[in-house]
């Protein structure tokens, strides 16, 4: 299958590369920043954003966050089924 993304820079608005899987935790980072997040059950979502910013969005469900997010905190994150979109 040939890529039609070989020779070109991803933009951040799309598409991903990636979509994973995210377990929110109040210590660790996620593995790649995320260019947004992906929320099938809505609820609040914590999170720190790519600037270091603490944040506590509610969103309902099948929800696209378009935001630079580098960790979901568990406290505070009620929503689930959250994944990173990745761009790298």
């Amino acid at each position: 299958m040939t890529n039609p993304f070989q020779n070109r820079a991803l933009p951040l608005d799309g598409p991903a590369s990636d979509i994973v899987p995210v377990t929110p935790d109040d210590g660790v980072d996620l593995i790649d920043t995320a260019s947004a997040l992906y929320v099938e059950t809505g609820g609040a979502v914590a999170l720190v954003t790519l600037r270091g910013a603490s944040r506590v969005v509610t969103v309902p469900d099948m929800t696209v966050l378009p935001v630079a997010a580098r960790r979901v905190l568990a406290t505070g994150t009620t929503a689930s089924g959250i994944h990173a979109l990745v761009t790298l």
